[in-house]
Order: C-alpha cells, then structure tokens, then sequence
C-alpha cells in the first residue's frame, strides 16, 4: 500500500494559559481544525498516537484497527493510540472544543476492552504524539510529530520542611515569655494605684478632721496650721 500523506501540521500544547493545560499525569493539545478536510471521508477516523521523546522514530503505523497498539502496553512498547475520533469532528465547518485532553480517562485503563484508552500518562515524559488519519483500507494521512512535551512533576513529601513545627515551639516559647511579662506589668500597675488610692483616702481623712476642728472655733482664733499625715499613711 501507498504510505500516508505526510501533512506539514505540528501538533502543539496551547501557548495561551489554560488551567491544567500540563499536569502531572495529562496535557492539553490544540484541536486541529481543518487539517484533514483534503484527506478524509465521512467513513474515516482520526487517531492520536502517543510515545515517549527517545521512541517516537521507532514507531510504525498499524495497518488496519485491529492492529493499534493499546494504552495498556505503553510500559513495554513505549507508545499506543487513543483519541479514536469521526474525521468530520475536525472539519472546518465542526464546532468543537478547541482543546484536547490527553490522558483524561481514569477508568479506562485495565478493562481489557475494544474502545482506545485515554488513560492517565505514567511518568513526566516526555512525551511526543502525532495525528494520524485511518479509512478502512489502512493509514491515509498523518502530521508530523510534536516537539517534546514534559509533564510536571509531582512533590515529593521528603521535600517538606518541617521548620514550621521548630517556629511553632519558638511562638509558644515567646507567648509564654510575654504572657509573664504581661503579669508582671499588671501587678505592678494595681500596686502603683492601690498605693496612690490610700494615699488619697489618708489626705481625705486628714482634710476632714481639719475641717471638723475649724468648724468649732471662733472667728477670733488663728487656724490651725496644717498636720503632717500619719506615718502608716506614708505611701
């Protein structure tokens, strides 16, 4: 059989900041529209062919659907297909998402089934993927491949630092230091006022027993000079 059409299309991750348009485990890839229109029939379906960076050039196209390599055997053939889509889905005149999800699928790995897994990716990658258009006589048509495409890595929990439990000790520490603080200064201020209070309390009785005194004396008697306070009222 003839070899496809190779189209000069490059698959690509969305330049435009998308949410989740890289995870740890799935990547987001332009939708390509009218790519196929020249190469396809309404009987024809589009695939994407996913492998590693180091195995894309090793790959060989299936002859026919019954010989495209499953998502399951990734680990030891190092690619697969998914993404089994109606060519017409990307025709010019389609109105579709303009994003796809690679790797999206969690449920469809390890069924066993006929239907292509879009599974979750293993490993960071990189990964590279291609189009590839299929009629009922084998491959027609398909793109080049994608530059690399590296996953995020997830965090390792021994990265965690665990100084904010050493801070968290050094916040009680200081609390505690200032708490007492706090009481110190407290006992002090109630015996700074209790001591002028008396004081006060000792210049009121000592006014009034004056005032008493000068209430029964005459007008002819010179007043009396002022008392000195007591000594216990010397505060």
């Amino acid at each position: 059989p003839a070899p496809p059409a190779l189209l000069p299309y490059v698959p690509r991750v969305p330049p435009a900041a998308l949410p989740g348009k890289l995870t740890a485990t799935t990547f987001a890839l332009e939708r390509p529209c009218c790519v196929f229109d020249r190469h396809a029939n309404a009987s024809d379906t589009v695939w994407l062919a996913v492998a590693f960076a180091n195995a894309s050039a090793a790959f060989r196209n299936p002859p026919s659907r019954a010989d495209v390599p499953p998502y399951e055997q990734l680990p030891t053939a190092h690619s697969y297909m998914t993404l089994e889509t109606a060519a017409a889905a990307y025709a010019c005149s389609a109105s579709s998402p303009a994003v796809l999800r690679v790797g999206g699928d969690t449920v469809c790995g390890g069924q066993g089934g006929r239907d292509p897994c879009n599974g979750p990716l293993p490993s960071p990658g990189p990964y590279r993927v291609k189009f590839l258009v299929m009629g009922c006589h084998g491959p027609k048509a398909e793109t080049r491949w994608s530059d690399p495409i590296l996953l995020r890595r997830a965090g390792s929990p021994s990265t965690i630092d665990p100084a904010p439990v050493r801070h968290g000790s050094d916040v009680v520490v200081i609390a505690s230091i200032l708490a007492s603080l706090g009481a110190v200064l407290a006992a002090a201020v109630l015996c700074a006022t209790g001591a002028e209070a008396w004081g006060s309390l000792c210049h009121q009785d000592s006014g009034t027993s004056t005032f008493a005194r000068r209430s029964y004396r005459t007008h002819h008697i010179p007043p009396a000079l002022p008392q000195p306070l007591p000594p216990g009222c010397r505060c």
